[in-house]
């Protein structure tokens, strides 16, 4: 189907750089409609370049009949994830956003990169399946982590002393909490101390309930779930 479009010629290089922006926004419009840092044209620019720069690689080669056809290829695959980096940002509550922006942005550039070089069975069959996962399996995906048993969660006391009396109330509730990051941070009515915490419910409970429940332990100023 695609065999008359492998060379470098105007027409496959129009086809190409179409399919380029057309691949590109639809992953754009899916993240921008959920309001993600980067959306419909951040998508489509990454898979155009990444399409420009394989064809270039292919046109050196073709014309001057020298160099590596996947060498600028690979800068792409490794440069990429500066601007995958920038996506991801970490709240003041220890949550993680962007992870998959930056990872659909790497996966838009390896398919800018099968579409410059003329393999675009694969192109479009990556596209696809992008698609499916990011969009389609993202409920699958919140289903498994809210039926997890383990809960991560962001807490603020006032101080130590406030913390070890949480650890007794949970042990009373049967929480077990098996892991603990501890630090310090000043606000307008003094010191507080900000904890991460993972805790596993030795009872059947929902993440709302466990929330709700550890809500309620004494001096507690503040507690979150954490979620990626």
């Amino acid at each position: 189907m695609f065999n008359d479009l492998r060379e470098l010629t105007l027409l496959s290089a129009l086809v190409r750089v179409f399919l380029a922006l057309f691949i590109g926004g639809i992953l754009g419009l899916e993240r921008g409609r959920k309001n993600r840092p980067a959306g419909l044209r951040t998508y489509m620019l990454v898979c155009l370049g990444a399409t420009l720069v394989m064809m270039t690689n292919q046109y050196v080669y073709q014309i001057f009949g020298t160099g590596d056809l996947v060498r600028m290829g690979a800068q792409v695959v490794s440069g990429i994830g500066f601007l995958g980096a920038g996506t991801i940002i970490i709240t003041r509550h220890n949550q993680i956003k962007g992870l998959t922006t930056a990872a659909g942005l790497w996966t838009a550039a390896c398919i800018g990169l099968a579409l410059g070089i003329g393999y675009y069975e694969g192109a479009i069959i990556g596209g696809l399946a992008v698609i499916l996962v990011i969009s389609f399996l993202h409920g699958i995906d919140n289903a498994l982590k809210m039926h997890s048993s383990y809960v991560d969660l962001y807490l603020e006391f006032d101080s130590q002393m406030r913390i070890s009396n949480f650890f007794e109330f949970a042990r009373e509730n049967n929480f077990y909490v098996s892991r603990v990051e501890m630090n310090e941070f000043r606000q307008s009515d003094g010191h507080c101390i900000s904890v991460i915490i993972t805790v596993k419910s030795l009872e059947k409970r929902s993440h709302q309930e466990v929330v709700s429940l550890l809500s309620s332990a004494p001096h507690l100023r503040y507690i979150e779930e954490i979620t990626l």
